[in-house]
């Protein structure tokens, strides 16, 4: 039995030289070949004399016209097509050449060469091409056979899960990439007119309920999952089946993400937790998005944040004459500059557009002091503000309300004045479901502030309008980032609460709906984005360290710690008396009459409060800022055990005088 192992490093041995006396071996022989097809078998070589002289004279041609001009000092293991056409035209060549030299000594009768068909150097150079042109390409055939052998034995042999254009993108990009190490095997899809398919050479074996046989049955090593538009539920259905057969699983990121609709093998990314809780993708109307932003001045608030800084890059691909990045955190506002200066210089490299890029503009600010927001509207004179800067970290906020008060009231209350002051035609606010009856003063805060964007609706008859929703994964102060690093530290990961509940979106699936419902905006109504159902935070625990490759009780423990203050179980949606009213967008619903909260006749009382919790900020009264919200926001039930206690000191024999006499203090 040959080794093939070593007949291949044989082969890859031979040398031109060596090249050049198989050729005049196979030369010699290939005449009496062609005499033989001529002939159909019947040659009897006494009868056609000639034919001696004839090898001789066919093989000197052909040598002389293959060596004179280089086709001896080729390197045939990196042959390419280039290679092919230069054989086939020498060779053409050669026959030609002797072609006429056979047709002369025809004619003179020379070498008994009368004897032989006319047509035996023609067929001669059509063998000689093959026989030239197999020995030389199969140099090359073997050697790029042994390195895809080698290639095979050290890289992982991939499944891919989505036969459409994601999987067929990344199919070509790993097969032009070669040196990565990926080997697509074969595909698998859900539709039943693919399967038995061969797309890009590889076959569609299956549907997704097949992926384990086809698994053990391929010696699959890495599954790659390229279906963008695919729910949460699919994702977890797969990864589910992958991790019980211990495959390494990737996927490329969801539609939402994928703004630019390319994928390449840089867009696959092991499966995030935001993979699993994914929905069916937004249907966006991107012409009224660009209709809206396209050549305006935008204000983006809290632009270095989770929520702002997605807006800034989703702003940017509406091309706005310029954005306003504003924030108080110089590192967040700067990183995010960065990426969107990189992000136009992709689409003018070399600033030959005809087209005007769109400006950006840094400005560090806090949204507290009045006469430093008040330089940024005067020097940039905004047509759009979006208001994403806010405090939303409620356990923090328990703790330090009188900075709740000030950022999240105050801070928007000068937005408002100054957005009215210098004529912004439309001002969007991000707000949460944690507004809707709030055990917190984060909420609270939040919930006089969608009164104050309201109100100043009513006044204006401007469209300014508030979004709200609940939390978003990945965010700044998210518990996934929380997880993540108690189980890299080997855990516990402690969650609050088995029963503990959250509605989730991911970061750029809750801009794309800002965005939208900015576009439908008329001016006095909250927007309450469609969250889907609520997630049990237990079961993110759970997901997180399963993806992250351990066993839930014997490699990562889950500790329940109890209620944080200021939390409650489960966050609600609908505030009582609210109408919730179907738009335009499925996803999208309005509540029209959300300014029923501050009657016309209670406006002055309104300000007043708004005022007076302005000052009891002012002085750390923290008694005085919980009182004052219990006015003004209704449902508001503080459940801390610090703030029940302080309630009742205040409701014990005391009435509102004692508001300004803290005041005074």
């Amino acid at each position: 039995m040959i080794d093939k192992k070593f007949l291949y490093k044989k082969i890859l041995r031979v040398r031109n030289r060596h090249l050049f006396i198989i050729d005049a071996f196979i030369f010699s022989f290939i005449p009496i070949i062609a005499l033989y097809i001529r002939l159909d078998g019947s040659v009897d070589l006494e009868r056609y004399s000639g034919i001696t002289q004839t090898i001789v004279l066919f093989v000197i041609v052909k040598l002389i016209i293959l060596g004179r001009f280089g086709f001896y000092q080729y390197y045939w293991r990196y042959a390419s097509a280039e290679e092919l056409l230069r054989t086939t035209v020498l060779m053409v060549s050669a026959t030609v050449v002797q072609t006429g030299i056979f047709g002369t000594l025809y004619l003179l009768n020379i070498f008994s060469i009368d004897t032989l068909p006319r047509s035996l150097p023609i067929l001669d150079g059509l063998l000689s091409l093959i026989a030239v042109g197999g020995i030389r390409f199969s140099v090359r055939l073997i050697e790029e056979t042994n390195r895809k052998r080698k290639e095979f034995n050290l890289g992982d042999r991939v499944l891919v899960v989505g036969a459409g254009n994601a999987g067929v993108s990344i199919v070509q990009e790993m097969l032009r990439s070669k040196h990565l190490g990926l080997h697509p095997v074969a595909f698998i899809d859900d539709d039943p007119k693919k399967i038995n398919l061969r797309i890009c050479g590889l076959p569609v074996v299956g549907n997704r309920h097949q992926i384990p046989a086809w698994v053990n049955h391929l010696n699959i090593r890495k599954v790659i999952i390229a279906m963008p538009t695919a729910s949460g539920a699919v994702l977890r259905e797969i990864v589910d089946v992958c991790q019980a057969n211990e495959i390494k699983t990737s996927t490329v990121p969801g539609v939402h993400e994928l703004l630019s609709g390319n994928f390449r093998l840089g867009s696959i990314r092991e499966v995030k937790i935001e993979d699993l809780l994914r929905r069916e993708a937004i249907q966006t109307d991107i012409q009224e998005v660009f209709k809206l932003l396209m050549g305006k001045r935008v204000l983006i608030t809290g632009a270095g944040g989770s929520i702002g800084s997605e807006l800034c890059r989703q702003t940017l691909k509406a091309w706005p004459a310029e954005i306003i990045l504003l924030g108080h955190g110089e590192n967040s506002v700067f990183n995010i500059a960065q990426e969107l200066k990189q992000i136009l210089q992709t689409l003018d490299p070399e600033g030959k557009t005809n087209r005007q890029l769109p400006k950006l503009t840094t400005f560090i600010a806090d949204l507290r002091f009045f006469s430093r927001l008040e330089y940024a509207f005067e020097q940039y004179q905004p047509d759009i503000v979006f208001h994403a800067a806010a405090h939303k970290h409620v356990p923090l906020m328990e703790l330090n309300a009188p900075e709740s008060i000030t950022n999240n009231i105050q801070g928007t209350k000068n937005l408002l004045d100054l957005s009215v002051r210098h004529n912004v035609k439309q001002f969007v606010m991000i707000s949460t479901d944690k507004v809707v009856n709030p055990t917190n003063v984060m909420g609270a805060s939040k919930r006089v502030a969608e009164m104050l964007v309201l109100k100043t609706a009513r006044i204006t008859g401007k469209p300014f309008t508030v979004v709200r929703f609940g939390n978003v994964l990945g965010s700044r102060g998210s518990v996934i980032p929380t997880f993540r690093k108690q189980i890299a530290a080997g855990g516990p990961v402690t969650v609050t609460h088995p029963e503990m509940c959250r509605y989730f979106m991911t970061i750029p699936e809750a801009v794309q709906l800002v965005l939208q419902a900015s576009t439908i905006a008329t001016g006095g109504e909250i927007f309450m984005l469609n969250m889907g159902r609520p997630v049990k935070i237990v079961d993110l625990a759970k997901d997180l360290i399963r993806l992250s490759g351990y066993d839930i009780g014997r490699d990562i423990e889950i500790v329940f710690t109890g209620l944080r203050p200021g939390e409650k179980l489960r966050e609600e949606l609908l505030l009582p008396g609210e109408q919730y009213d179907a738009t335009e967008h499925e996803k999208i619903l309005a509540v029209h009459n959300a300014d029923r909260a501050i009657p016309e006749e209670f406006d002055l009382e309104f300000d007043l409060n708004v005022k007076l919790l302005g000052e009891a900020a002012a002085i750390n009264d923290t008694r005085l800022i919980i009182l004052l919200l219990k006015q003004l926001v209704s449902g508001y039930k503080p459940e801390s055990q610090k703030t029940t206690s302080q309630l009742q000191y205040i409701g014990e024999g005391h009435d509102d005088s004692l508001k300004q006499k803290n005041i005074s203090q």
